[in-house]
């Protein structure tokens, strides 16, 4: 986290208030610069369907993590924890396809006559993301997943 504090930002307005355990003054909200990409079967390369930011998080991590714990998880060091979906203010940073293609009644362009509504078999899902500094970059590599056929019963 000590990478992430040059880019710390003021928590977002929460209302209503959360409850006092969730409460905390110090700023923990990051820019980070997110984006989400598609890869059919067909193409050559992927498509950028989402960018949106982390700052647009109503809960910070360390909400999350006294939320997650509080209810009797047993976390322990090197535990991940996944912020879920971010979706931003715009259309374009909406965080999930759901909303993309906003319940299916929308086609999601992702060029070359290639369009999606739902993810389909084989297609490839990447999460790519990024601080952005003065004459520096911190990123978080690439996290990517491949949408396999479901097993027969």
């Amino acid at each position: 986290m000590e990478a992430l504090m040059p880019f710390v930002l003021p928590n977002a307005v929460q209302d209503p208030k959360p409850l006092p355990y969730l409460c905390h003054e110090d700023p923990y909200t990051f820019d980070i610069n997110l984006f989400v990409s598609v890869k059919g079967k067909a193409m050559e390369e992927a498509a950028t369907i989402s960018k949106s930011n982390f700052k647009y998080m109503y809960w910070t991590m360390k909400q999350q993590l006294a939320h997650h714990s509080v209810n009797g998880c047993n976390l322990r060091p090197g535990d991940l924890l996944a912020s879920g979906t971010i979706s931003g203010p715009d259309p374009e940073s909406f965080g999930s396809m759901l909303e993309l293609s906003w319940r299916g009644t929308k086609t999601i362009d992702l060029g070359n006559g290639e369009t999606r509504k739902f993810l389909e078999d084989g297609d490839e899902v990447y999460l790519t993301g990024y601080c952005q500094g003065s004459g520096y970059r911190v990123g978080f590599g690439v996290c990517k997943g491949k949408v396999l056929p479901a097993l027969p019963m």
